[in-house]
């Protein structure tokens, strides 16, 4: 089904939202409980990214035993893009490790370090890599270094899942996002491979690459998933606000306002009085809800609110998604027309 059909249509188990009223935004955040029941996790192989595909919240644990890497180059990347994604995956069961692959030293490279090992703990993750490539720098590299590096780690950890920026997509002007996106693609491919790396084997690890990617970016135009993060806004809230080193995330910015309209004898009903209300309400509805394109440059020009209500979700992020799970034909074949003999 083509995008304008889609949009046409509508999604799944509603129609979609024809008003987005940003006096709503603050509003109960409670999903229709019979809409939720009949929401399905739909998967396609190397779909067309003309089609649109609306990943929900499944209930249980229905990864449990998969493997996430979830990639950055800076520490706020994950966060700020897929911070709804993280949540929702690692609350379904997989065992999740996160990846920075710059050193994120032209800012606060201590600061820097210490926000993603936070970020890792509060998603639950077993541990924070840092590759410490130089900032801004990384298109000066061996890109062989780090496919090698990537490559281990794949095969190590046994990753079945990776998040990372998109290689195949185009608009992105950070070096460090191209490398990285670059780097992992052909990395995850190679990891797979008996002739690549070959001492590997030797070491004790086997071949093992990610089967499933969910790529990132600014301006998707491949974007083929949309992913419910409606249940999870509130934890990519709060991961946003361990961020405190890069901000303005982490950086108290609804306190400030408030105070600066106390000053002027006004008031801003949709952040609340007190501080922890306040810097909470400003990264959800501000940052995610209103302003994304102005505070972000690098975050996609529809915010996660607006995408939502696009798909009659209340928030949404955007993937390209690809996954090399294919049927084996040949064994349903097999099931379905072998005989006694």
């Amino acid at each position: 089904m083509k995008r304008k059909e889609f949009l046409k249509k509508g999604l799944a188990s509603g129609a979609l939202l024809g008003t987005s009223a940003f006096a709503s935004i603050a509003g109960s955040g409670e999903k229709n409980k019979k809409q939720a029941d009949q929401d399905t996790i739909m998967q396609r192989p190397h779909g067309d990214p003309e089609d649109i595909i609306i990943e929900r919240p499944v209930p249980g644990k229905p990864h449990q035993g998969k493997v996430l890497l979830a990639i950055q180059a800076h520490s706020d990347d994950i966060p700020l893009l897929c911070g709804g994604l993280v949540a929702k995956l690692m609350d379904e069961g997989y065992k999740g490790y996160l990846l920075r692959t710059s050193d994120d030293s032209s800012g606060d490279y201590m600061g820097n370090k210490k926000d993603n090992e936070n970020i890792a703990k509060y998603f639950g993750m077993e541990k924070a890599y840092d590759f410490t490539y130089k900032h801004h720098q990384m298109d000066a590299i061996q890109i062989q270094d780090l496919k090698a590096r990537l490559i281990f780690l794949f095969r190590l950890l046994k990753v079945d899942t990776v998040i990372c920026w998109d290689p195949w997509e185009h608009y992105e002007e950070n070096p460090d996002h191209i490398a990285t996106a670059h780097a992992v693609e052909a990395a995850r491919w190679m990891a797979q491979m008996e002739t690549d790396y070959p001492e590997h084997l030797d070491a004790g690890l086997e071949p093992y690459g990610p089967k499933e990617r969910y790529y990132y970016s600014r301006e998707s135009k491949r974007a083929n998933r949309i992913v419910d993060i409606s249940n999870y806004i509130d934890k990519k809230v709060e991961v946003n606000m361990l961020n405190v080193t890069k901000g303005p995330a982490g950086k108290g910015e609804g306190k400030k306002i408030i105070d600066r309209l106390a000053r002027e004898g006004k008031q801003l009903p949709l952040l609340g009085n007190d501080e922890k209300t306040a810097n909470f309400n400003y990264v959800k509805y501000v940052v995610f809800g209103m302003d994304t394109e102005r505070l972000y440059t690098f975050l996609p020009t529809v915010s996660n609110r607006d995408l939502g209500q696009q798909y009659g979700l209340e928030w949404a992020e955007q993937y390209h998604y690809i996954t090399d799970a294919v049927p084996n034909r040949l064994e349903q074949y097999i099931k379905d027309h072998a005989i006694p003999k």
